[in-house]
């Protein structure tokens, strides 16, 4: 190993602490500042292990659920739905919106202005380094997308949903029962 390579390494490991500390204030800073509101979970959360959904959905649909793949921008027909009905979790079922609150975001991706009060968890991600919003499916864990603060009024919230964990169920037809 080099000398240089060496110091340079601890010069880094020396700022982490430093680092460290912004960005957990940086978070704490977005998160007091965010307009979006996020209401209590109102189901009971299925005790079932992710791998036991695998022989339900299609390999795609798992990925993106269980290990938080994204599909590609514009590729879900879901895109162009608007009838009435309501979006439901393509793993267990959960009604999460209600087509009255989807709308074009422009982003390539169903997007709706709110979810249905209870059904979606949330955690912080921070797979592109700066911190976003990831909610899921309350009952299963299911990743459904993100969601931002840039969306219409009155709410101003933006609910970015990959089609592929998402099945719509139009008015006319009966909701299926929860998946467990």
């Amino acid at each position: 190993m080099k000398r240089r390579t060496l110091l340079e390494g601890l010069v880094a490991l020396t700022t982490l602490p430093f680092l460290s500390s912004y960005s957990r204030e940086l978070v704490a800073e977005q998160h007091r500042s965010t307009k979006i509101k996020i209401d209590p979970i109102t189901v009971t959360p299925l005790n079932k292990p992710h791998e036991e959904w695998r022989p339900l959905l299609s390999p795609e649909t798992y990925r993106v659920l269980f290990e938080e793949d994204t599909e590609r921008p514009g590729s879900s027909p879901l895109n162009k739905e608007y009838r009435e009905g309501t979006y439901i979790c393509a793993a267990c079922y959960l009604p999460l919106f209600e087509s009255k609150h989807k709308y074009d975001s422009g982003t390539g991706w169903p997007s709706f202005t709110q979810p249905i009060s209870g059904h979606m968890g949330t955690k912080r991600d921070f797979m592109l380094i700066w911190p976003r919003t990831e909610y899921h499916c309350a009952r299963c864990g299911g990743h459904q997308g993100h969601v931002f603060d840039d969306g219409p009024p009155p709410r101003g919230e933006r609910w970015c949903n990959n089609g592929l964990a998402l099945r719509f169920i139009p008015k006319e037809e009966a909701l299926p029962e929860l998946r467990g």
